[in-house]
């Protein structure tokens, strides 16, 4: 790994920023050919981890409002590849990943495993391990 390849930057929002956009990239370039963009391969692997959820608590895991998340959602329903129904309370909704939306996954899970592999050689086990564990804290922390 190249040691300060880049100039820093005075705000850490900047910085988080412009690491996401480098690396969102690499994601979205090798989901490509699944027909997937990272934001909705995350929904479908939260999905596929947390079962049943409401949109509210999916929405909670990956830190998405409201607003995001529906439009997020959109295409992933009319595809077919999550079921949204109508919760006990009528403004509640209900997603599952379908089984159409599990295959879609499962085949876009080998292009997001090259890029998972690829980053943690790069930056190594430590460095990646150190990342994960400050990337959780720093979105739990309530400004």
């Amino acid at each position: 790994m190249q040691e300060n390849a880049l100039p820093e930057l005075a705000c850490m929002c900047a910085s988080l920023r412009r690491a996401s956009r480098v690396v969102t990239s690499a994601y979205d370039d090798a989901l490509r050919a699944s027909g997937l963009r990272t934001t909705q391969f995350s929904l479908l692997q939260a999905l596929d981890r947390g079962g049943e959820l409401t949109q509210g608590e999916l929405g909670e895991r990956l830190a998405i409002d409201t607003t995001t998340l529906t439009r997020s959602l959109r295409p992933l329903i009319a595809d077919g590849l999550v079921a949204s129904v109508v919760g006990a309370d009528r403004r509640e909704r209900r997603l599952t990943l379908t089984a159409k939306g599990r295959e879609r996954k499962r085949g876009a899970t080998v292009a997001w495993n090259g890029v998972q592999r690829r980053l943690k050689r790069q930056l190594g086990d430590a460095a990646w391990k150190r990342l994960a564990d400050d990337l959780r804290t720093a979105a739990a922390v309530t400004l």
